[in-house]
This record gives structure tokens, sequence and C-alpha cells, in this order.
């Protein structure tokens, strides 16, 4: 499973979504899943999966998919 994989599959399962809807057009606060609450579990899920400890700012500004992956890649987990 890759990296890419990986994440999605933490995002679908965090927010109780299909993996099908996990696209990097995801952004936080489009669907009622990915509220404030289940935003700060994904960045648990991620921390423990990819064994990282994110920043205060980056916490802020994964505000979609594709942002998680942009911040993903700064602590060097390819993606």
């Amino acid at each position: 499973m890759t990296n890419t994989e990986k994440l999605h599959r933490v995002f679908a399962n965090v927010l109780c979504i299909h993996e099908e809807r996990v696209t990097d057009d995801l952004t936080y606060n489009t669907i009622p899943e990915w509220d404030s609450v289940a935003h700060m579990a994904l960045v648990a899920e991620i921390e423990n999966l990819f064994e990282i400890m994110m920043d205060t700012d980056d916490i802020v500004d994964m505000s979609s998919v594709a942002k998680a992956k942009e911040i993903l890649a700064k602590y060097r987990v390819s993606i």
C-alpha cells in the first residue's frame, strides 16, 4: 500500500466516509463529517501513521487532502 493510499484510508476511517469520496479536492468543513473535532482526530492519526509531529501552522493549514499531501512532503513523507 502506498503512502497516498494510507492517507486516503486515514481520511475515510476518521471521517467515516467511503474511500472513493477522498480526493485531493475534499476540503475542511465542506462535508459535515469533517468538523473541528474530526480535524484533530485526522491530525493525530496522520502523525501516528507517518511518525511525524506537525507544527501548529501545519495543523491549521491542513484544509484539504491535497494540502495534507503537501504538508507530509514537508516532513519527508513521499506521497
